[in-house]
């Protein structure tokens, strides 16, 4: 049995106040003023199979302090309102996108080591660090972090470099040479959306939205678009196609169902010529890449915005794009950034779901556009990771409350409890 604090019953109008603030445009003429009765947040993580998902493999499964789930409702509640404002109600299942791909998977909770195993949190002399080696050349890349060979496992070397060094030291060293690291909590202080107003306003009939983004975040606020009933065209370059076509077949297909794929090679005039012609058409894009990377194919935001009005260009990276060392990030590692954990008995911390800062990141990212672009857009949308899992895992004004998470009668599966309140550990 485990014993867990949380805030879990948020104040709906509170969370409210909050989203209208950092959204475009204030948000508070669309952002319904009762979001339903939210209920216990502890409660609806396990419901949702999250709680499967969090906490060591052996011991009870756990949740965060803070209410994250309830934020989230708040904001999958926002795009409901604005979507049927403007004629297609979206409906976001909001459990499944966080979780899905587990559960088409089969992962379970591993504690300090991911869903997906490529990322771990290591304990350094002051702290607590994630280190994402999700790619062979992050492995390859280990030495060049220790300072010396790695005749061995890599894993083992990082631990045990890490436990005798600043944690600060560890990340930036790992970061230095490409591999997503971070310190625990590091990114508190981070925004979740910077907006900048770089165009200018004006009405615009249904917006083509070109999606250039890979992986998760991106591709999650295009299938919202894509829902509200918007055109979305996703380009690839013929190179470097999406990393996420190595995954889950099924994830992938529903995540761009619906969605044409045009490829360019982004290494000839032809191509550049042709990504700089679809993005003329377009209201919307959405990228993932370092600005730089763009502006090496003749494509900057601030001349796109400035071309048109009620232009809306989405910025998705893991530290916001005035990170002064452009530092690379994925789900896991981005949500430790933003202190998006939850805590073992001793105060240890675990990994929160799977990347979880991948879908958190492109449900804000569609709230914001649909809000900027109802606001008339021309404007710039800075989407930081991080700084959206410290949002969400901010501390809530809210008392803490004692919750137990049980083996369930008959020894299978497990049980969280509220008070007389109760629900099953979902799990697959």
């Amino acid at each position: 049995m485990a014993q867990l604090m949380a805030a879990c019953l948020a104040d709906a109008g509170a969370e409210r106040d909050h989203l209208a603030a950092i959204l475009p445009g204030g948000g508070a003429d669309w952002i319904p003023p009762r979001c339903g009765n939210l209920g216990c947040d502890v409660l609806a993580w396990a419901r949702s199979g999250l709680m499967h998902l969090t906490g060591l493999p052996d011991e009870a499964p756990l949740a965060p302090a803070a209410p994250v789930l309830s934020r989230v409702s708040v904001l999958a509640s926002a795009i409901t309102a604005m979507t049927a404002a403007a004629g297609t109600e979206v409906l976001l299942d909001v459990p499944h996108l966080l979780a899905g791909r587990s559960r088409l998977q089969g992962w379970h909770r591993r504690g300090r080591i991911s869903a997906n195993g490529s990322c771990r949190l290591l304990q350094a002399a002051d702290g607590w660090l994630a280190v994402n080696l999700a790619r062979p050349d992050d492995v390859r890349s280990v030495p060049a972090v220790l300072g010396a060979p790695v005749p061995g496992d890599a894993w083992t070397a990082l631990t045990e470099h890490a436990g005798t060094r600043p944690a600060a030291e560890v990340a930036g060293a790992a970061q230095l040479v490409g591999i997503p690291a971070a310190v625990l909590g590091s990114s508190a202080a981070t925004e979740p959306v910077r907006v900048s107003r770089l165009g200018s306003a004006g009405a615009r009939g249904a917006p083509l939205v070109l999606d250039l983004s890979a992986m998760w975040a991106g591709p999650v606020c295009a299938r919202i678009l894509r829902q509200a009933g918007w055109q979305v065209l996703k380009v690839e370059d013929v190179r470097r196609p999406d990393g996420a076509r190595s995954g889950p077949p099924e994830f992938y297909a529903e995540l761009h169902a619906g969605i044409p794929t045009v490829r360019l090679d982004f290494s000839s005039a032809d191509g550049r010529a042709e990504l700089r012609r679809l993005a003329g058409q377009a209201a919307v894009v959405i990228e993932s890449s370092r600005p730089r990377a763009l502006r090496n194919l003749g494509l900057l935001a601030e001349e796109w915005l400035a071309a048109a009005a009620g232009r809306v260009w989405v910025s998705i990276t893991g530290y916001g794009r005035a990170d002064p060392q452009q530092r690379v990030a994925f789900g896991d590692d981005a949500a430790v950034a933003g202190g998006l954990i939850a805590r073992t008995a001793d105060g240890s911390p675990v990994f929160c779901g799977d990347a979880i800062a991948d879908p958190l990141t492109g449900i804000l990212s569609g709230a914001a556009a649909l809000a900027a672009a109802a606001d008339g857009g021309g404007a710039l949308l800075d989407v930081a990771m991080s700084g959206v899992c410290a949002d969400l895992a901010r501390e809530p004004a809210a008392p803490l409350h004692t919750h137990t998470v049980e083996p369930a009668t008959g020894g299978t599966g497990w049980v969280a409890r509220h008070g007389d309140e109760t629900a099953a550990v979902l799990r697959w």
